[in-house]
């Protein structure tokens, strides 16, 4: 038996970070002298010790981990999982925070005329498609919404052909609980089992369209353009829903600077 001292040097282990985790019930002492109250230690508790280890350099707080120490392995590996998920989550929310301070850097370098965007007008006729509308968490959910559509096509047989684009019905921006659909052109007519669906898409008069190039964050300053655009040509206003087509995005391109993404948003005439 090894008092808390001897045992703190020999696991590497803080005494209060020992005393710590025998107040949460984590790791309680072998014995405690009933003379001196000293807590005493055993090796056999040095297995336990480093799972407490392994679980906090994980992430797992005091609870989770006390939570963790009751499950089977199956249980803690599921738990794990969901914990690797949530970090990653955490990655790309700090990723993309980078991307948005670099973007930022580049105006305050470069000044307000960096990107340029030209803006035109389009007749986009209707189209047969397969179909699949959700409303997903946020929008990069969007490629497992394109992974499904994907699936079902393949399981199915229906021929894709031409450029795929997604409808955003929201008529505001929204951070959560996005409404989207993805089409594929198709020339099959026909039934789909819900949430698909093969259907024909809308024809719109005045489209209009710009091409994004770049990282997806670049997104906004396009849209920042239609905004000026807009206010120049105020014969014109904005309707919905609008429309994106990735030509060059992640399954086809590595670096993300020479992604190529068009926008595309309905005009209606403003005059009375």
């Amino acid at each position: 038996m090894f008092r808390i001292g001897e045992f703190s040097r020999l696991t590497q282990v803080s005494v209060r970070m020992l005393r710590y985790y025998d107040e949460e019930g984590l790791l309680e002492p072998a014995e405690v002298d009933s003379w001196t109250g000293h807590r005493l230690y055993s090796t056999e508790q040095i297995p336990m010790l480093n799972k407490i280890l392994y679980l906090r350099d994980s992430g797992l707080n005091v609870k989770e981990i006390a939570l963790a120490l009751k499950l089977d392995g199956q249980k803690l590996l599921s738990m794990l999982d969901k914990k690797h998920k949530k970090i990653e989550e955490v990655v790309r929310q700090e990723q993309e925070k980078l991307k948005k301070i670099e973007t930022a850097r580049r105006g305050i370098l470069y000044g307000k005329g960096e990107f340029h965007y030209n803006i035109s007008l389009r007749n986009i006729p209707a189209c047969k498609v397969l179909s699949v509308r959700k409303i997903v968490p946020d929008y990069w959910c969007e490629g497992e919404l394109w992974k499904e559509l994907s699936d079902f096509a393949e399981k199915n047989k229906i021929a894709i052909f031409g450029s795929t684009f997604s409808i955003y019905h929201d008529t505001e921006f929204k951070e959560r609980n996005v409404d989207i659909e993805l089409c594929a052109p198709v020339s099959t007519d026909g039934n789909a089992e819900p949430p698909f669906s093969l259907r024909t898409t809308e024809a719109v008069l005045n489209m209009a369209c710009t091409m994004v190039y770049g990282d997806f964050s670049n997104i906004r300053s396009g849209y920042l353009a239609f905004a000026e655009w807009l206010e120049k040509n105020s014969g014109y206003k904005m309707a919905a829903p609008t429309r994106q087509i990735v030509h060059r995005g992640p399954w086809n391109e590595s670096d993300p600077e020479k992604y190529l993404t068009e926008i595309q948003i309905p005009l209606v005439s403003d005059t009375v």
